[in-house]
């Protein structure tokens, strides 16, 4: 039979006569040998008559194998179905290379992000659990009425441990008092480190469930024993067994080490903390502890408690409410405190607290990053899909060749997700190879210690489950779609997709970019809002000043002597003590009464003890009266507040006013602008300064701008050294301090940045591939275009028009569903910006220039093609 004959045999009989030669899954075994000898022959023919001559030509090349058939069992024939599904996906890979990595970088990108996310919410949500008692152990704290509003305070007064084990001992398993996560000095000899510790009762360590590397958690019940972090202990004494070697705390508690602990995990609470000491070694060194007035008054100190198995905690938790209320006198009973329990399981995830009531915390960063994850990933499958479906008709002879020669749809079906979960498998591994690279940057940017979890089954079975159903989820488009093309159509060179194919792409490319542009919009408002906090005014001038802790009083009682000398060395021009540093406050009291005071208003101020020239040094401003003066003698007894706080007090001429603290008068000196010492995002708090003649917990100094910071700072090491010789010389720049507060923001800023830039990348994927699809499509039209004068630019804005229409709708879609959510996270924050018009403009001209770039490498190579070759066969 030649090409210009009659065929004697209609398209439709042969293609019946095929399926009676060869049934089934018989094709499957020789697909190789078809594509090489039939398809990309038959693929160069445009006539149907030359197509049914081949068509016979297939016949006669399976009969051999249609006999063979009938011999072989059913389960070798699938087995080796499977792998030629198998042999035919790697053909393709490597035929279509530009098309297989795309494919393949973004699932495997989408799948890293997925990982990368996964990994830190195993991480959070696995937070305390290194504990072995993480589901019976408890803190407890209390709901205070305080300033006008119910507050939540963590810590307690100290002789709330034994009340609660002598009054309602019953309930728990333990009680137990533990100071705060306080610095000290450990001297070994001459080495010297500042390190931080507990001092606990003596079961906390077995309580936390310590993992001993030497000695015993049992070993605090010796007030001069110290249990020591295998870091630590290393530290101080290498290879040498520690047990049994003394050392000092804080140049006066000798202590003997009598046990080392393995170093606590980066997702525990306690995960800072270097040492253990017994509660009553720093009960009997602490004068301050013994000789109080009140010890129910102050609130520096914790209580853990361990609970028995099936404790009702709730019940536990309304039977303790009033210990401490039934303690306190009658000013402090004011603020109503009510005790209740806080699980070890909220400690991390849900430690936030408004008005006394939980109302969550990192778990919202949970469900925010797995949203995330979930959709990069969800937008890597799509692009499985458009990639996939854009190739559609260049493999539409061969699924009519298939279904010629007897294979069914679910064959068809079969091998197309063969072919995904081979991708999907291939992505898999190169995407842990993408987490494994790039966890040291992930782990800084996000301040974390996660590591892949190489020897834990779940991540495995997580692992592939999740690459399985990525495959089928990836794969189930292309496989229903593919396998429904008609086989004749195909056959003939009949089978076009039709515009109205690109609708369900366009509609996952508009979800791809409505994603995306929720992520570059948050990513700007997060850093706008970093930005709004940044330039809210400080109250003071930051520049140059840096603070130094005091664990000693050997510099204060040469204070004179060191300002003198750094002075004289042209090292520093101002300082100063505080209580506190300037970036945070460490004291609040209550029993401040004004004139026009509310008797029954309870109240609670951060207070600052600061030396005469502390003002001077930090360069707040006075808007009203005057500076502390070291020329007037009654300052001694002056306070100064600051706007907040004369503004809490409603005082219309606050200077010259008496105040009284405890009932003891203090004028008001002055007023200055509010100084922001604790978080940037909220409102200052009402705040008290006073002159403080004992030895305060820091140094401030003002760098001289003259000398450069490094001279100054070896200067000012150098005679600190030499007047405080007991403790190692430690320093923080403030500006650097304040900026560390910025820090969840930025990291959360950093993370959402390249999220945002993975998911313009994959969308960018996604356009490239419904690109290539239209080119495909419309590539005939592109060559008459060409023939009647259509000039290059031309043929561009008419490919690039309707993805810059899917663009603009993506952003109409996403627009409201961003303002919604970002307005909600920015009434997080009291203090915060607003979410301005342009930020949507920029995000809308960014993604259009992306996707118009993105588009005109195909749609310029489609337009730069020779027309005659595009319309030869017409």
């Amino acid at each position: 039979m030649n090409n210009n004959s009659k065929p004697t045999t209609p398209p439709r009989l042969a293609e019946k006569l095929l399926q009676r030669v060869v049934r089934d899954d018989l094709a499957e075994e020789v697909l190789g040998d078809l594509e090489e000898k039939f398809y990309v022959t038959v693929e160069r023919k445009s006539t149907w008559r030359t197509k049914l001559n081949y068509w016979y030509q297939v016949v006669n090349y399976l009969r051999p194998f249609a006999l063979r058939k009938s011999k072989r069992s059913t389960n070798s024939n699938n087995i080796d179905m499977y792998i030629n599904y198998i042999k035919t996906a790697g053909r393709h890979l490597r035929k279509n290379k530009l098309h297989s990595f795309i494919n393949t970088a973004g699932l495997s990108g989408g799948m890293a992000v997925a990982i990368l996310i996964g990994l830190w919410i195993w991480d959070e949500l696995s937070y305390n659990k290194y504990h072995e008692n993480y589901d019976h152990v408890a803190q407890v704290i209390q709901n205070v009425s305080n300033n006008g509003e119910i507050q939540t305070w963590r810590t307690a007064p100290y002789p709330l441990a034994e009340e609660l084990r002598s009054s309602y001992g019953s309930d728990f398993k333990e009680v137990i008092l533990a100071s705060g996560q306080w610095e000290m000095i450990i001297a070994a000899g001459d080495k010297k480190l500042t390190k931080t510790g507990l001092f606990v009762e003596p079961n906390l360590p077995e309580v936390l469930t310590l993992k001993m590397i030497a000695g015993s958690r049992n070993s605090l019940q010796d007030p001069a024993s110290i249990l020591l972090s295998q870091s630590l202990a290393k530290a101080y004494f290498g290879d040498n067994d520690p047990v049994g070697q003394q050392l000092q705390l804080d140049n006066r508690m000798n202590v003997f080490v009598t046990g080392v602990y393995e170093d606590l995990p980066g997702n525990s609470t306690f995960k800072n903390v270097s040492f253990f000491a017994p509660w009553q070694l720093y009960y009997d060194a602490t004068e301050w502890i013994r000789t109080m007035n009140d010890p129910w008054r102050p609130n520096a100190f914790q209580v853990f408690v361990e609970l028995p198995e099936n404790a009702n905690l709730s019940a536990i938790s309304a039977k303790i409410k009033d210990a401490k209320l039934k303690k306190v006198n009658s000013e402090l009973a004011k603020k109503q405190p009510a005790l209740f329990l806080d699980p070890m399981s909220n400690w991390h995830l849900y430690s936030d607290f408004e008005n006394g009531v939980n109302v969550g915390g990192r778990i919202k960063y949970v469900w925010l990053f797995g949203i995330i994850g979930g959709f990069v990933l969800l937008m890597a499958c799509i692009n499985f899909m458009n990639l996939s479906t854009a190739r559609s008709e260049k493999r539409a002879r061969e699924i009519g060749i298939r279904k010629a020669i007897g294979s069914h749809r679910s064959h068809l079906i079969a091998q197309f997700f063969t072919e995904s979960v081979l991708v999907t498998c291939l992505s898999f591994l190169l995407s842990v190879i993408i987490v494994q690279l790039s966890l040291p940057f992930f782990n800084e940017v996000a301040d974390k210690q996660i590591a892949i979890l190489w020897n834990n089954p779940i991540f495995w079975m997580i692992g592939i489950g999740f690459t399985l159903f990525t495959g089928l989820i990836a794969g189930s488009y292309p496989a229903l779609y593919l396998s429904s093309i008609q086989s004749v159509r195909a056959l003939k060179g009949t089978y076009k997709a039709g515009r109205m194919a690109t609708i369900p792409r366009k509609v996952l490319v508009v979800i791809q970019f409505s994603i995306s542009f929720i992520l570059i919009v948050g990513t700007l408002v997060v850093f706008k809002q970093i930005e709004f906090a940044r330039n809210r005014p400080l109250g003071y001038d930051s520049n140059g000043l840096v603070a130094m802790p005091l664990l000693t009083n050997d510099i204060h009682d040469h204070f004179e002597a060191v300002k003198t000398e750094l002075t004289n060395a042209g090292a520093i021009v101002e300082m100063a003590e505080s209580e506190s540093p300037l970036t945070s406050t460490w004291s609040t009291t209550s029993g401040f009464d004004w004139p026009g005071k509310d008797p029954a208003l309870s109240v609670d101020f951060p207070t600052v003890g600061v030396s005469f020239d502390f003002g001077q040094t930090i360069g707040w401003e006075v808007t009203q009266g005057r500076d502390f003066s070291k020329e007037f003698g009654s300052d001694s007894s002056a306070v100064i507040l600051n706007e907040a706080a004369v503004a809490f007090m409603g005082l219309p001429s606050p200077v010259g006013e008496t105040v009284k603290w405890f009932g003891d008068p203090l004028k008001v000196v002055g007023v200055v602008k509010d100084v922001i010492a604790s978080s940037p995002y909220e409102p200052v708090a009402p705040t008290v300064y006073y002159v403080n003649n004992d030895p305060g917990n820091y140094v401030i100094a003002k760098l001289n701008p003259t000398v450069s910071g490094s001279d100054a700072m070896a200067t000012i090491e150098a005679v600190f050294t030499t007047f405080n010789p007991s403790q190692p010389f430690e320093y923080q720049f403030v500006d650097e301090a304040y900026a560390r507060k910025f820090g969840n923001e930025q990291r959360i800023g950093k993370l959402a940045t390249a999220f945002a830039s993975l998911a313009i990348f994959i969308s960018c994927l996604g356009i490239f591939g419904l690109a290539s699809f239209v080119a495909e499509q419309r590539t005939k039209e592109i060559g008459v275009r060409k023939v009647l004068g259509a000039s290059l630019f031309d043929l561009w804005k008419l490919l690039s028009r309707d993805f810059a229409a899917l663009v603009v709708i993506s952003s109409l879609v996403s627009i409201p569903m961003a303002y919604y959510l970002l307005t909600g996270w920015l009434d997080n924050y009291e203090y915060h910006t607003t979410l301005n018009w342009w930020v949507f403009v920029v995000t809308l001209a960014g993604t259009l220039i992306i996707t118009l770039a993105t588009v005109s490498y195909q749609t310029i190579r489609a337009a730069m093609v020779n027309p005659g070759r595009s319309l030869k066969s017409e």
